[in-house]
C-alpha cells in the first residue's frame, strides 16, 4: 500500500499567491529536493531545475496536445519525477494508461508515492534503476516512451549516445513513439539540442520532428504521431 499525504485545501488556495514549501530533502543524486505547492499544483525542484510540475509541466503537456493519443497504451517513463506525465494524461487528457517508471533516485520515488501516485487510477510500476541498464535488459515493448533524464539541468552524457537511442528504439512497438525532452533556454543549449537532433536523433529516427516549447524542445521519433 502506498503511504500518502493529503494537502489541506487552504494551502492549495494560498499557493496561488505565494509558493508553499511542503518539504525539503536531499539524496545521493540531488543535494536539494523541494516539494512545493505553486498555483495549486505540486512542484518538485532542485536549486537549478524543475523536475515536475503536475499539468503545468508544459514540455510534455504541449506535446501531448499536439499528439494523436491512443485510447490504450503501455508507457515507459525514463526519469519519473513526481509523475507529471501520468498525472496530466489521466487528469487532463482522460487517459488511464499502464506505466512503467524508471527513476534512479530512491528519494524521488518516495516523494512521488507520498504526494501523487495514491491519487491516480492508472497502473504504475516503479523501478529504482539506471535507465541505461534498465532499457538494455527490459524485454517489454511500449507504445510510448518518454525520456526526461536530468541531473539538475544536465542530461548525463550516456543518454545522448546513439547506442542509448538504439536500445530505446528496440523497446518501441511498431507504431510506438519516443519523446525526448531537452533544454533550449540559452543559445548554447539550443545549438547543442539542434546538433543532437540532426546528427544523432534523426540518424536513429529518420522520420523525426520536434515540438518547440519555451526553454525546451521535445524531440519526437515520428512526425506522424503529431496532428
Amino acid at each position: 500500500m502506498r503511504s500518502h499525504i493529503h494537502i489541506p485545501v487552504w494551502k492549495k488556495w494560498a499557493s496561488y499567491f505565494t509558493e508553499i514549501v511542503l518539504e525539503h530533502t536531499s539524496s545521493d543524486y540531488n543535494e536539494v529536493l523541494t516539494v512545493s505547492l505553486v498555483k495549486g499544483r505540486l512542484q518538485l525542484s532542485t536549486e537549478e531545475a524543475i523536475y515536475s510540475y503536475a499539468d503545468k509541466y508544459d514540455n510534455f503537456r504541449v506535446t501531448f496536445e499536439k499528439m494523436i493519443l491512443p485510447e490504450k497504451a503501455h508507457v515507459l517513463l525514463l526519469g519519473f519525477g513526481l509523475g507529471s506525465i501520468p498525472f496530466m494524461l489521466e487528469k487532463i487528457f482522460g487517459k488511464t494508461y499502464s506505466y512503467t517508471g524508471v527513476e534512479i533516485d530512491e528519494t524521488v520515488i518516495h516523494l512521488a508515492s507520498k504526494y501523487v501516485l495514491w491519487d491516480l487510477k492508472s497502473d504504475i510500476e516503479l523501478h529504482q534503476a539506471d535507465a541505461v541498464y534498465f532499457v538494455a535488459q527490459d524485454p517489454n515493448k511500449y507504445d510510448l516512451i518518454a525520456v526526461d533524464l536530468f541531473i539538475s539541468e544536465k542530461i548525463p552524457p550516456v543518454f545522448e549516445e546513439e547506442d542509448f537511442l538504439e536500445s530505446v528504439k528496440e523497446n518501441l512497438t511498431p507504431n510506438g513513439v519516443l519523446l525526448f525532452n531537452r533544454l533550449a533556454k540559452t543559445e548554447k543549449e539550443l545549438a547543442t539540442t539542434k546538433r543532437y537532433y540532426e546528427e544523432v536523433f534523426c540518424k536513429v529516427f529518420p522520420s523525426a520532428t520536434y515540438v518547440e516549447i519555451q526553454g525546451n524542445h521535445v524531440l519526437v521519433s515520428d512526425k506522424k504521431a503529431l496532428r
